[in-house]
């Protein structure tokens, strides 16, 4: 296993909707625990390929509470159901460090995807797990968590963090 870089925003990757999965194989799943080594390290709940520079739709995350680990690999996830009950809270991302803010998303969804093995299945989420699924698909979408805020909230964050990214540099 290795860990990733994380890409940060505005980079052009991460606009950009992700392709299929052509095929579940073995490079998949070096993939997929590659970016939990790198999840787990950021720490974070949730990673998306294209996070990592990796343009396919795979996600992985893990919402478990305290030190027990539940970690979730969905490939090629689809969206298949949402509630039209909608709740509000605080997101962050590894790929905008540092910066949060609310994000109302639908309280429940119900998402079909493969497993690392290739099998077919349906998730039924609600609470934090539906928020970070949807979170995560809207990255292979090449929709980040500020896209869902106001211009004028999600332009002062962008501008934050490349103003530290320069100060760094």
């Amino acid at each position: 296993m290795a860990l990733l870089e994380i890409l940060q925003a505005p980079h052009p990757v991460l606009k950009t909707k992700a392709k299929p999965v052509a095929r579940v194989d073995d490079g998949l799943r070096r993939l997929a625990a590659d970016m939990f080594e790198t999840m787990y390290k950021a720490p974070g709940i949730g990673l998306a390929a294209p996070q990592v520079g990796v343009s396919e739709r795979l996600i992985v995350l893990d919402v478990a509470d305290g030190d027990e680990r539940r970690p979730m690999t969905l490939v090629n996830p689809e969206i298949v159901w949402r509630s039209s009950d909608r709740a509000t809270a605080e997101e962050g991302c590894l790929s905008l460090p540092g910066h949060f803010a609310d994000v109302t998303r639908p309280q429940q969804v119900k998402v079909s995807y493969l497993t690392e093995q290739g099998v077919e299945r349906q998730l039924e989420a609600e609470g934090l797990l539906a928020r970070c699924v949807q979170h995560e698909i809207d990255h292979l979408d090449g929709i980040l968590f500020v896209d869902h805020l106001t211009a004028l909230k999600r332009n002062m964050i962008l501008r934050k963090l490349i103003k530290t990214r320069r100060l760094r540099a």
